[in-house]
């Protein structure tokens, strides 16, 4: 499967119906997360300006009750642009897909107990299709192996992120999704490790998020991961708080998708052969 080059993916996440930035794991059942941000502008305008700026594929995630209405307001500004996750079953999936998302997201919802649920994960296939199916594998770092983590990040499941998860998985949806949850909204540096192992062994493609903090963080995940696999920055935004300049990080996307099409034209002697091949 050809894709373009590597992209910046960005996102919205809400709680509480307003857009926030939250250190991940600091959400738990019944206190208050710890927040690097919250944002005056609502959810619709932040879809709106990635609409202008052309960058598709992001997530909008929705961290608890009480984002409805930001949420079905963010797709519509930004229809078939952004991807959906917080709380995504069978029962909401195609009223999303329907309002202009262009993915949904599933997490807790294929986990029963800390296990993965494969009934579950077809029923959703089954439902929304393949190609609109987003299968978030969130992780974090326990004895040297990572592994996915579901119920707002609390509970760890079985399940290992690797070779063989990414290749079964990759069978019933279009892209993943992975937050790297130890590093997440710490702003302290991504999962180098993570980078790389999906970068040599996603099947499909996929977006990381957690603990990017520079322009320069979107060069080193394209070499990490070889191209393949996309950037989101969150926290380290100056949009949500941070020093990293939204505009800088358009600006990066930009030249990528020059390169691409100077690539495609075969003006650096590639020919036809650029772009991200997934076996």
């Amino acid at each position: 499967k050809m894709s373009e080059c590597m992209r910046f993916r960005p996102c919205i996440d809400l709680h509480e119906g307003v857009v926030k930035q939250i250190v991940g794991s600091s959400l738990k059942d019944g206190e208050k997360p710890t927040e690097n941000f919250s944002a005056i502008l609502p959810a619709n305008e932040f879809a709106e300006m990635f609409k202008r700026d052309g960058l598709k594929g992001g997530h909008v995630i929705a961290l608890g009750a009480g984002n409805d209405e930001a949420m079905m307001s963010a797709i519509k500004a930004y229809p078939g642009g952004l991807q959906v996750g917080g709380g995504v079953n069978p029962s909401n999936a195609m009223q999303l897909l329907d309002a202009g998302a262009s993915h949904v997201i599933v997490t807790s919802y294929v986990f029963v107990d800390g296990k993965l649920d494969m009934a579950r994960l077809e029923e959703m296939t089954d439902l929304v299709g393949k190609d609109r199916l987003v299968v978030d594998l969130s992780c974090r770092k326990k004895d040297d192996k990572y592994w996915v983590v579901a119920d707002r990040w609390q509970t760890f499941t079985n399940l290992e992120v690797n070779v063989e998860t990414l290749r079964n998985l990759a069978q019933f949806c279009d892209e993943f999704l992975v937050h790297g949850v130890d590093v997440e909204g710490k702003m302290c540096g991504i999962e180098d490790e993570l980078i790389q192992m999906l970068g040599e062994h996603s099947p499909i493609p996929v977006t990381y998020a957690g603990g990017a903090t520079s322009v320069a963080d979107l060069d080193r995940v394209k070499a990490l991961g070889q191209g393949k696999v996309d950037l989101t920055i969150g926290s380290a935004l100056d949009i949500y708080g941070g020093d990293v300049p939204y505009d800088a990080v358009v600006a990066w996307q930009r030249k990528e998708e020059e390169f691409e099409k100077q690539s495609k034209m075969g003006a650096f002697g590639f020919g036809g052969s650029f772009g991200r091949t997934y076996s």
